[in-house]
């Protein structure tokens, strides 16, 4: 919970101070906007900290325009790594009946730059995964039905226990079920890992993607290959 004094007063998008927040983490002040400060210095602890492996990265909004849980997640040059980001949301989706795979995306907007996601996209290895979880204020629609349900409190709690139990899946630690075939892309030969950024190697604006914002406008629904 990275906004309590925005949402004491009321916001749900804006701190205390009037900023969106997601929009910062590129370099966050550890006066103006301090729970990213402390959260990203914690994230950059933990990845070069060689005792810790850091997978994910899931950050956790709620969405005012469109229904149902749905991800973001980011674009990247190598194709495996790009593929294989896929696997988590189609697992969710097996899962969580008010979770959407159709509208989960793949995109490296250039607005969205300041985003968790983005930015940790970026300085992370290829072994970490970072992801948007949005979820809407009001409603979701079954797969096969046309009528809305409301969200509650409950099922809002449902659907984080379907992403606690897709990571059971996701590591293949479930035991109240059978061991079932995770869909996994067919992958090339194993490259190299791509150069690890030493930070504290340099302000952190230096790394927002990775690989730059050559395809800013690229938006993509389905990276994966047919399992």
């Amino acid at each position: 919970m990275l906004n309590p004094d925005g949402v004491y007063l009321g916001n749900y998008r804006c701190s205390l101070m009037g900023f969106d927040l997601n929009r910062h983490w590129l370099d966050p002040s550890p006066w103006v906007h301090p729970t990213l400060h402390g959260v990203k210095q914690l994230i950059v602890q933990m990845y070069n900290d060689p005792k810790t492996s850091l997978e994910f990265y899931i950050d956790i909004h709620a969405h005012s325009t469109m229904m149902n849980g749905f991800m973001y997640g980011n674009i990247f040059e190598d194709e495996e790594r790009f593929q294989r980001q896929a696997i988590f949301p189609k697992l969710l989706c097996q899962n969580a009946e008010d979770f959407s795979y159709s509208s989960t995306s793949f995109n490296r907007d250039a607005v969205k730059a300041g985003t968790g996601r983005r930015f940790l996209g970026g300085l992370l290895d290829h072994t970490s995964y970072c992801y948007t979880l949005e979820v809407s204020f009001y409603s979701y629609i079954i797969s096969g039905t046309t009528a809305a349900v409301p969200y509650t409190e409950e099922a809002y709690m449902k659907l984080g226990r379907n992403v606690a139990r897709t990571f059971l899946d996701y590591y293949r630690l479930n035991p109240m079920v059978e061991k079932v075939a995770i869909p996994m892309p067919r992958l090339r030969k194993e490259k190299s890992p791509p150069y690890k950024h030493p930070l504290l190697r340099g302000p952190a604006s230096n790394y927002p993607n990775g690989k730059g914002d050559k395809k800013s406008s690229v938006n993509h629904k389905d990276p994966s290959t047919p399992f």
